[in-house]
């Protein structure tokens, strides 16, 4: 077990111990899948781990592409420590490299959208949610979310932690977080909530009107369709305020959407 029980612990370190810390909770499967060098330095010299960790601040973020000059990264986190020195997750993305490209995250003329929060760009949107991608991924993702999350529950104890959490940014991050065993510390009564929305007759499903291509009918049955749906506004307000967590070996039963699909 390490000393430093903290993120801001880790970052007073000197860079070399700090990225062999932060490489902890990449998982071996990335290695593997994509002949990662084992200190992730390529054949030229270039690094394809950066890190932004600066001493004297709480927060860390780990960005590490499959090859120097990469236009996305493979995995990308933002971990932070909250008020108590646990470990919080802000964001955690795992893309593939090799599938096609959607543009949600900025519009035409660059600008970005914030996953959507503050402008979107509908074409993107519209060809993402065709080719079956969910709200804000710019790339199909890895599948390998129980490995990341094994790795992390890695690091996390070796800090000296027994839970950490996580927010979900979207609704379908936070079912799909429900079938990894993760618990909610705030909003499990907006998820069931949500859930009676889209019921039969229900203030959600009756938005379901086709009015846009995210407003699908059938939206009501899938994670994936509901989630867009609620990208495209139809709770009235944000998706925000979700906080989960899990403990680190532990496996919780929660469900907010009984014989879910994706």
């Amino acid at each position: 077990m390490l000393e430093s029980r903290s993120i801001s612990a880790v970052n007073q370190l000197p860079l070399e111990q700090k990225e062999l810390i932060y490489r902890r909770f990449i998982p071996m499967e990335l290695f593997e899948r994509f002949h990662l060098p084992a200190d992730l330095v390529d054949a030229n010299g270039k690094k394809l781990l950066n890190l932004r960790c600066r001493s004297g601040s709480t927060d860390v973020v780990v960005d590490l592409r499959h090859e120097a000059g990469a236009y996305d990264p493979l995995l990308y986190a933002h971990l932070t420590d909250t008020m108590n020195g646990q470990i919080h997750v802000l964001l955690y993305i795992l893309n593939d490299p090799d599938s096609p490209r959607f543009d949600v995250d900025r519009m035409p003329d660059g600008t970005p959208t914030e996953f959507g929060s503050f402008r979107r760009n509908i074409p993107e949107e519209v060809r993402a949610l065709e080719a079956g991608l969910a709200p804000g991924q710019v790339r199909r993702g890895l599948r390998l979310l129980r490995h990341s999350i094994d790795a992390f529950e890695e690091f996390v104890a070796s800090l000296g932690h027994d839970v950490y959490f996580v927010d979900p940014l979207a609704y379908h991050n936070a079912i799909t977080f429900e079938g990894y065993g993760f618990l909610y510390q705030q909003g499990r009564r907006r998820m069931e909530q949500i859930h009676v929305g889209f019921q039969a007759g229900g203030e959600l499903a009756i938005q379901l009107d086709g009015s846009t291509p995210f407003r699908d009918p059938a939206f009501h049955q899938s994670i994936r369709g509901r989630s867009w749906a609620i990208h495209d506004g139809i709770l009235g307000i944000p998706y925000s305020d979700v906080v989960m967590y899990k403990r680190v070996g532990q496996q919780g039963t929660t469900s907010t959407f009984p014989g879910r699909i994706w």
